[in-house]
């Protein structure tokens, strides 16, 4: 069954797979840091959503749809139209070329986040098993 994005049950399965997932341990085995993803109303969303994940020393501590990107402490904020978290969520946009080009505009430590090029890639992978429902 597939899960709508963007929810809370969408985002216990992402951390689910996050969490199951020994090469995305691997990779973040020394990443602290937690993220507000927001993804902004556009033509497939009516209205702005946010997602907290919590993320320590390669497993995901916590996940949430939240009512704002204040209502959790996080380090990192990365905003994107739902249509290009779409994109990400299917495999269609990296992460780290999206940062480059603006289509994800990333609030934090830049420099942090593109030391960690093999975690991102497989928080992707993790991503893009659970499945989705983008309401179209």
């Amino acid at each position: 069954m597939a899960l709508k994005f963007p929810s809370d049950e969408w985002a216990k399965e992402y951390a689910r797979q996050l969490n199951a997932s020994e090469a995305y341990e691997r990779a973040a085995k020394d990443w602290e840091g937690d993220f507000i993803f927001t993804v902004e109303a556009d033509a497939t969303l009516p209205e702005t959503a946010y997602l907290f994940v919590g993320l320590n020393h390669g497993k995901c501590t916590d996940t949430a749809l939240v009512a704002s990107e204040d209502e959790r402490e996080s380090q990192f904020i990365i905003r994107a139209s739902a249509t290009n978290w779409r994109k990400v969520i299917e495999g269609k946009l990296d992460p780290i070329p999206g940062m480059m080009t603006r289509k994800l505009k990333l609030k934090g430590d830049m420099m942090k986040v593109m030391r960690y090029p093999k975690a991102a890639k497989e928080m992707v992978n993790c991503v893009s098993r659970v499945p989705t429902d983008f309401g179209d």
